[in-house]
C-alpha cells in the first residue's frame, strides 16, 4: 500500500486525513485497515505505542459506521483517561466531514452526568476506560446490544492496571457476533487469556516481534552504587543538553524528591505522580508537551497513555518490576523512524533482573561508562558555541546599543573577549566539576567482594534466617488486587523495596501477605487509612501463625489458608537462599 487513497476509505475520510497532513500509512496502517475494510474476523495486532494504531483501528471503524443510526455501534476500550481522550480528538479529525456521525469519550474523574447526557443524545463510537464504561452500562446508559466492533487499544496496559474483572463483563454485555480487534505492545499472559475466552479464530498481524523493544532505540546502562543514582542522573541531564524525556521513578516519593532535586538544581524538570490533583497533572503535561520542561520524572501509572512525541531519552531511575514494563517505557522514545535512547541506572545486584529483561523482551544491552567531569564541560561547550553560532540577531533592536557596547569593550582583544564570553557561560560547570569523582562500579570488583564477603560471613558461622508475620489487608480480588500490586503497594509505603516478602493469598474480599518480622509494624502503620479503589485500607497482624518455619529448608507446607491453588502466589522456583529464606523481592 503506497498511499491512504488506495485503502478504499471514503473520499471523506481520505480529505481528512490529507488535510492532517498523512499521505503513506505506517507499517501496522498498511496491514490492519485492509483487514478491518474487507472482514469480519477478529484481529490481534502488535505494535508499540506511536506506530499510528489510532489510525490502524479509528479509519476502518469511521469509514463502516452507519450515520443515518444514533446507536452505538463500535466501543474502543483503552487504559487511561489521558489516552481516552487523544483517540476521541484523533476520530473526531478523522471524521471532521462525515455528519451526523459522533465520537463520545467517557472516562474517570470527570462529570459522569455530562457523559450521560452526550450518550443520550446519540454515540455511534464510544471511547472509554473500562472503570467507567462498566459504570455506565450497569446504569443502564451506556447500551451495547448493537455494538458490531470492540477495539481493545493497549490491552496489556489495561490487564497489568487491574481492569481484566472489568474487561470480562463489558464484553460479555456486547452482542455474541461482533468484531473484536485486540492491539498490544506485548502478548502477557493476560492477554492470552482474554484472547482464548473472547476472541474467534482471530488474525495475528504484527510489526515487530511480540514483547521486544522499538528497533530504533539504543538500550544503555551505567552500573553504579545505589546512592549515586541521582548524580547519574545529572550526568545524563548535562551529557546531553537537548534531552526531553521521561526518567521513571518506582514510588511517589521517590519522583517528588528527585523532580524536586533537579528542580533547586536549576534542570526544567517537573514531577508525575498519582498525588497530583488532574488540574495540577494537566498544568505539569501541558509545559512537558510545549517543551517548556525537558525532564518529566514519573512513576509507571502515571505516565500511562500519555501520547508525547520527539522523546530523545528514556532513563529508568530504578528498573521496573514488569519486564513487560520495560517494554513499554522505552517505546516512548524512538518513533515514528526517528531513533531514541533508553537509560538504565543499576547497581550490581540488578544485572540479572537486567538480563531477564534482555532475554525476554530480545533486548540487546550496552553498558557505558558514567560521563567524567571533562567529557561533559567539553560537550557542554560545544553546545554553547553552536548556539551562539546558530543565534538569530536582530540588528534593529540592538543597534541602538552597539556603540555604547563597542566602547565598553574596545580594551579586550578578541581571545580575551572569546575567554570571558565562555567564562561568563561556562564557569558553573567547570566548578561544579573539578574534582568529579569516578562513579562507574565494576561487576568483577563487585563480585570480588561479596564472595568475600560470604566466605567470611561461612566461617564465622552466620547465616540469616528471615521469620515472617503474616498481615491482613482489606482488599481482595474484588477491588482488581494482583501480588504485583500488592507488592507494589508496599514498596511505595515503605518507600523502598528491601522488605522480605513471603507466601501471597489473594481472596474475595481480602488479602494475606507474610512480611518479615521486622518490617511488619512499619508496613501496618504506612498502610493503614490509605485510599485504594476507593476505599480506606484496614492492615493489621494476623491472629494466625505462617504456614511454615522460617528455619525450614523445605517449602512451605501446605495449609488451607495458604495453599487455594486458584489465589496463592508462590515464589519462583529457585529463589530461595541455602538457608530456607527468601531473598529480598525485586518489585
Amino acid at each position: 500500500m503506497i498511499s491512504f487513497t488506495e485503502t478504499g476509505l471514503q473520499q471523506e475520510i481520505l480529505d481528512a486525513v490529507h488535510e492532517l497532513g498523512f499521505e503513506t500509512p505506517t507499517p501496522i496502517q498498511a496491514k490492519t485497515i485492509p483487514h478491518l475494510l474487507s472482514s469480519g474476523q477478529d484481529l490481534i495486532a502488535f505494535a508499540q505505542t506511536g506506530t499510528g494504531k489510532t489510525a490502524a483501528f479509528g479509519l476502518p471503524v469511521i469509514h463502516l459506521t452507519d450515520v443515518r443510526s444514533k446507536n452505538t455501534q463500535t466501543l474502543v476500550l483503552c487504559p487511561t483517561r489521558e489516552l481516552c481522550m487523544q483517540i476521541t480528538r484523533d476520530l473526531s479529525d478523522f471524521s471532521k466531514y462525515l455528519k451526523p456521525l459522533n465520537v463520545v469519550a467517557v472516562y474517570g474523574g470527570a462529570s459522569i452526568e455530562n457523559q450521560i447526557k452526550a450518550l443520550s443524545a446519540g454515540a455511534q463510537i464510544v471511547v472509554a476506560t473500562p472503570g467507567r464504561a462498566k459504570d455506565l452500562i450497569l446504569r443502564k446508559k451506556l447500551q451495547l446490544r448493537n455494538v458490531e466492533r470492540v477495539v481493545l487499544d493497549e490491552a496489556d496496559e489495561m490487564l497489568s492496571m487491574g481492569f481484566k474483572e472489568d474487561i470480562d463483563e463489558i464484553l460479555a454485555s456486547t452482542p455474541k457476533n461482533k468484531q473484536i480487534s485486540l492491539f498490544s505492545a506485548t502478548m502477557s499472559k493476560e492477554v492470552t487469556a482474554i484472547t482464548r475466552k473472547f476472541m474467534n479464530d482471530p488474525i495475528e498481524l504484527s510489526v515487530a516481534p511480540k514483547n521486544t523493544g522499538a528497533e530504533n532505540v539504543e538500550h544503555l546502562y551505567y552500573m553504579v552504587h545505589s546512592k549515586d543514582r541521582y548524580e547519574v542522573l545529572k550526568r545524563i541531564a548535562d551529557m546531553n543538553p537537548s534531552i526531553y524525556g521521561i526518567v521513571f521513578c518506582r514510588t511517589r516519593r521517590e519522583t517528588s524528591e528527585v523532580a524536586g532535586k533537579l528542580m533547586n538544581d536549576g534542570y526544567n524538570a517537573d514531577a508525575l505522580h498519582g498525588d497530583l490533583s488532574q488540574a495540577q497533572r494537566d498544568e505539569v503535561m501541558g509545559r512537558f508537551r510545549q517543551r517548556q520542561l525537558q525532564l518529566l520524572v514519573a512513576t509507571d501509572v502515571a505516565a500511562r497513555g500519555l501520547d508525547v512525541t520527539d522523546l530523545t531519552h528514556i532513563i529508568n531511575y530504578n528498573l521496573p518490576d514488569e519486564n513487560e514494563t520495560y517494554t513499554h517505557r522505552s517505546g516512548r522514545t524512538g518513533r515514528a523512524g526517528k531513533t531514541g535512547t533508553s537509560i538504565a541506572i543499576i547497581h550490581t545486584k540488578e544485572t540479572g533482573k537486567l538480563k531477564d529483561i534482555a532475554k525476554r523482551s530480545g533486548i540487546t544491552f550496552k553498558k557505558e561508562a558514567v560521563p567524567g567531569g571533562k567529557e561533559i564541560c567539553q560537550k557542554q561547550l560545544y553546545a554553547l558555541i553552536d548556539k551562539m553560532e546558530n543565534v538569530e540577531v536582530d540588528e534593529k533592536q540592538i543597534e541602538p546599543f552597539l556603540p555604547s557596547i563597542y566602547e565598553k569593550l574596545a580594551w579586550l582583544d578578541r581571545e580575551e573577549l572569546i575567554k570571558r564570553f565562555v567564562s561568563a557561560e561556562f564557569n558553573r560547570f567547570l566548578s561544579y566539576y573539578k574534582d568529579s569523582r569516578d562513579l562507574n562500579v565494576s561487576e568483577s570488583s563487585r563480585e570480588r567482594s561479596d564472595k568475600s564477603e560470604r566466605k567470611n560471613r561461612k566461617e564465622r558461622g552466620q547465616t540469616r534466617e528471615v521469620s515472617f508475620t503474616r498481615l491482613y489487608i482489606s482488599v481482595g480480588s474484588k477491588n482488581r488486587v494482583n501480588p504485583g500490586r500488592l507488592i507494589g503497594m508496599i514498596n511505595e509505603g515503605l518507600d523502598s523495596s528491601d522488605a522480605e516478602i513471603g507466601r501471597i493469598e489473594i481472596l474475595k474480599n481480602f488479602s494475606f501477605i507474610e512480611i518479615e518480622d521486622q518490617m511488619a509494624n512499619a508496613v501496618v502503620k504506612a498502610l493503614n487509612g490509605n485510599s485504594y479503589d476507593g476505599e480506606s485500607l484496614l492492615v493489621e497482624i494476623s491472629k494466625e501463625k505462617p504456614a511454615f518455619s522460617p528455619k525450614s529448608k523445605s517449602k512451605p507446607s501446605k495449609s488451607k489458608d495458604f495453599n487455594s491453588k486458584k489465589s496463592a502466589f508462590k515464589p519462583e522456583k529457585g529463589k530461595r537462599n541455602g538457608n530456607g529464606s527468601r531473598r529480598k523481592n525485586r518489585y
